[in-house]
């Protein structure tokens, strides 16, 4: 496979893994972390520091907005709930590991 191909693929794949996460807005960040040690604010991370990279210059706002879909104020305010006490030891017993 030559990499500009393998590059379309992944992008497509991350495409399709922001979509999913959108479609699936009650799973909540914390859900996420719990169990795989990752969630939308990684994925926010991750996309502004391949862009920095590129030599795109993008803030963590605006790779937010591109996971979310909105700002991430206006996603938190309408999706996030407050997590639960179980949801907080779990990921705060994963955390002392």
């Amino acid at each position: 496979m030559n990499k500009n191909i393998q590059t379309e693929i992944e992008a497509a794949v991350f495409r399709q893994l922001v979509a999913h996460l959108d479609n699936n807005k009650n799973v909540q960040n914390i859900d996420l972390m719990n169990v795989a040690d990752f969630c939308r604010n990684c994925l926010s991370k991750w996309y502004v520091t391949a862009a920095q990279d590129a030599g795109v210059p993008i803030d963590y706002e605006q790779g937010r907005e591109l996971v979310y879909g909105m700002p991430y104020s206006k996603w938190k305010a309408k999706y996030q709930i407050p997590a639960t006490a179980e949801q907080l030891h779990r990921y705060t017993s994963k955390s002392n590991t």
